[in-house]
């Protein structure tokens, strides 16, 4: 073992230690507890209040407002405001703003029975969903802009972690204290642990960035293209030189890295995670109706489950260190689809326990390997400059079909049954994988993607 290798290792381990690294683990919970709490617990809450499969799977619309947050990104990008950007810094200001959006939302769902008020609980779930993705967008970015290249997988794996242990509090913890006390009061518990990521927020330092040459000189150009609405008001050439830079920078950019090359990218990233997504909308109804207990599924999804995605994400992370991205990602879409075969065998056998151990095991460390990847993949191919829209654009893309077919989830259970439904999420896997394939033929396998600008 050369001394370089080990030179490498010891540094790797050093950068947990890193403050911004650190900091990235309290973010990672912040953003997961709202995640988990609209898309996952509620599920199992609204399926105990008899609520039909069809208005579940419908309901799990709301997590759209994930895969169209680019819509809003520019704004976060590059409108301060009153008095938090000024007090906080742009990305944290942003940050404290929706946290406190997903208190307020948390706390309605908490106050209104799903029985007689499903659309009440429908409109909290969309504000948390909203102020949510509005912190991811934040999140992102600050982590992006937040270290150099070398710490991104740092930053990665450190937020992957927050992001599970929430997911586990969100799912175990809720569930525990439905089953021993009530929904509402788990709800009530959570919008307080929101706290979590607010101290954080308040904590933290706001990252500065700077733009490359070939940014400057895109900007400039705008810059001189607003000579031609020299006619207008001062408001009017703001307004346009705004949308400019905001809005149609991010995507001149990224188009000028990649060329024709970014429509099979933008494509690949929008079907990657498909397979993964449209299964998680049945997961807690399906545990459910197979028989198993609330403290069970508990047990086996949100604690042991938890462990194994974290193992996961540890070994995505050393993969990416050892081969480079493009072949982990290929890797993690295949098991992404072999695994959820595991959940067709476990809905024709029945509710073995056992059986259920090994499927979750195997669920969760594949997505806790694809994870890391995608994300150290996603944040790869971002220009400092734009970062919020662009991760929002890619994080986007890569939910919005997962999303929008999840909705149909429960019709097609209701029509073919929980077999036929994971044979067919199964399947969905191999989009991606083709596309994949194409891709590293067209590209060394190892070469990063197109560089941007580092932060300082």
């Amino acid at each position: 073992m050369s001394s370089k290798f080990n030179e490498t290792w010891g540094e790797a381990l050093l950068a947990y230690r890193h403050p911004r690294v650190v900091g990235m683990v309290f973010l990672g919970f912040a953003a997961g507890l709202p995640y988990g709490l609209v898309f996952i617990t509620l599920s199992a809450w609204l399926r105990e209040a008899e609520i039909s499969l069809s208005v579940i799977g419908f309901l799990s619309w709301v997590g759209i407002t994930y895969s169209i947050k680019v819509l809003w990104a520019p704004v976060i990008d590059r409108v301060p405001l009153p008095l938090l950007t000024r007090l906080l810094g742009r990305r944290r200001g942003w940050m404290l703003l929706a946290q406190m959006g997903v208190v307020l939302g948390l706390l309605g769902i908490a106050s209104t029975d799903p029985a007689g008020h499903i659309l009440t609980i429908a409109a909290f779930a969309l504000v948390v969903a909203f102020s949510s993705a509005t912190q991811d967008i934040s999140i992102d970015a600050y982590r992006i802009e937040a270290v150099r290249k070398e710490l991104q997988g740092a930053m990665a794996a450190a937020y992957n972690f927050g992001y599970r242990m929430a997911l586990m509090v969100a799912g175990a913890g809720a569930l525990y204290i439905a089953d021993f006390v009530s929904w509402p009061a788990a709800y009530v518990t959570m919008a307080a642990l929101m706290l979590v990521g607010i101290v954080t927020v308040l904590v933290i330092s706001e990252p500065q960035v700077a733009f490359d040459p070939s940014t400057v000189m895109r900007e400039e150009r705008v810059v001189r293209a607003m000579e031609k609405y020299a006619h207008l008001s001062r408001r009017g050439r703001a307004l346009i030189g705004w949308f400019l830079g905001a809005v149609v920078g991010p995507f001149v950019d990224f188009f000028a890295r990649n060329g024709l090359m970014a429509l099979v990218i933008l494509a690949f990233i929008s079907l990657y995670r498909l397979t993964d997504i449209t299964l998680g909308v049945m997961a807690y109804p399906f545990y459910i109706d197979l028989g198993f207990s609330k403290s069970e599924i508990a047990s086996v999804t949100k604690i042991y489950g938890v462990f194994m995605t974290i193992a996961g994400a540890i070994l995505g992370g050393v993969a990416v260190v050892r081969f480079g991205i493009m072949r982990p990602l290929l890797l993690g879409g295949v098991l992404a689809g072999l695994t959820n075969l595991l959940f067709a065998i476990m809905a024709k056998t029945g509710p073995d326990l056992g059986f259920f151990i090994v499927a979750i095991s195997a669920d969760n460390l594949t997505s806790g390997f694809a994870g890391t990847v995608f994300i150290a993949y996603l944040s790869s191919l971002c220009n400092v400059a734009y970062t919020a829209t662009q991760y929002a654009l890619f994080s986007s893309l890569m939910s919005l079909p997962g999303r929008f077919l999840g909705g149909f989830s429960g019709v097609v259970v209701d029509a073919a049954g929980y077999v036929d439904f994971f044979l067919y999420t199964a399947l969905a896997a191999l989009p991606a994988i083709f596309l994949l394939l194409f891709l590293m033929r067209r590209a060394n396998a190892d070469a990063p993607p197109v560089a941007a600008a580092e932060p300082r």
